[in-house]
């Protein structure tokens, strides 16, 4: 790796994964060489991505990076501690996945109607026409890819309920119009580009962004209610409980300390900050709480990290091993699906050891149902 070309521009850095392809590196140096940009990290789940690299966070002064957020403005997690027993998720479990197929949009699909939002947050004109179209309708969809619903179980027996999705069409149409203004063309580019916070393009930019980080996490609360709508159809009912709700998301820029933290596929971890980092579809999710940690500007993974991409993974993983790994969850396993089995990502178990310094672990969910797109 061209870790030389890091040292030599004399800027603060540390990367925190151990295995790391060229790419991501030369990804992180175009950004690192840049004025404006005065610190970065690359966390242990860090791998090549659109113009930045998943897992990366830069601190820059005085200017905001459409490229360096990404195109799904607000992707992250939602947890909630339930009051539902063990036992009855596990028996009902089957009934739960299929009525959450009926009651969630997943993939490409959105609601019929519009969906209800009081104190829709400020946005520019730009956005409203963007937001006018079909906004309300994306509402409490779950998208695909690696956008998921999981129940599952921790170690004291508590049910939660954890989604991953982001701003959905919306998100990604902003994304795209701006970094077509920070490009210069109009058109959206990969690579290192900014705006001035200083600009009108960087204030709309960052009215925008904010309003799409409400969108997102509207999207994943109206989610978390429609599941647990789900499992209360099937017959169950929960024990009144004091339970934890945590959001954190891992594509955002914000303002600390007169800088502006991008964080790329990478979650804020402050000191005493709750978060959810997960795993894969076998492994669930880790409820953890930060640390603080300076050297990686106060973050941690946002996962565990893509070791092939889709195509490869269904090209080279092996069905019958996906299946096998999935004994005892109930969820989507087919060829549609093994691109997102554990064997295409990294080991969430070694990328946690790697982030002691950054977070410690609350509880691990075991998936106990898995909802893909």
């Amino acid at each position: 790796m061209n870790i030389e070309k890091l040292v030599a521009l004399n800027k603060p850095f540390k990367i925190f994964a151990e295995v790391l392809e060229q790419g991501a590196i030369d990804q992180f140096i175009d950004f690192m060489e840049q004025p404006w940009v005065v610190k970065g990290a690359l966390m242990p789940d860090a791998h090549t991505g659109y113009s930045l690299p998943i897992g990366a966070v830069i601190a820059c002064n005085g200017m905001v990076s459409p490229q360096a957020v990404g195109y799904d403005i607000g992707c992250g997690m939602c947890a909630l501690q339930t009051g539902f027993k063990v036992s009855e998720i596990q028996d009902n479990a089957k009934a739960i996945f299929n009525q959450i197929y009926r009651d969630v949009p997943v993939g490409f699909n959105h609601n019929k109607v519009d969906a209800e939002w009081s104190n829709i947050p400020t946005m520019t004109e730009a956005t409203a026409k963007i937001f006018s179209k079909n906004g309300l309708r994306q509402l409490g969809t779950l998208g695909g890819g690696n956008h998921f619903i999981e129940i599952g179980v921790d170690e004291h027996d508590f049910v939660w309920i954890i989604v991953h999705s982001g701003s959905r069409g919306i998100g990604h149409a902003v994304a795209s119009y701006y970094m077509g203004v920070a490009s210069g063309d109009g058109k959206a580019r990969e690579g290192v580009y900014g705006l001035s916070t200083e600009s009108q393009e960087g204030k709309d930019y960052i009215t925008d962004l904010n309003f799409c980080l409400e969108f997102a996490l509207e999207n994943r609360k109206q989610i978390i209610q429609r599941v647990v709508k789900s499992i209360q159809h099937v017959g169950l009912v929960q024990t009144e409980i004091d339970g934890h709700f945590i959001n954190r998301n891992h594509n955002h820029a914000e303002l600390k300390d007169g800088l502006f933290i991008h964080r790329k596929g990478a979650t804020q971890a402050e000191k005493g900050m709750m978060g959810v980092i997960p795993g894969n579809m076998r492994d669930g999710s880790f409820i953890v709480v930060g640390k603080g940690n300076e050297d990686s500007l106060c973050s941690s993974s946002h996962g565990a990290g893509r070791v092939l991409g889709r195509k490869e993974a269904e090209r080279v993983l092996d069905m019958d091993k996906f299946t096998e790994s999935m004994q005892g969850i109930t969820a989507k396993v087919s060829k549609d699906t093994l691109d997102e089995s554990a064997f295409a990502y990294k080991d969430i178990f070694e990328v946690m050891r790697l982030q002691k310094d950054l977070v410690d672990v609350v509880a691990h969910v075991k998936p106990i149902i898995n909802i893909k797109g």
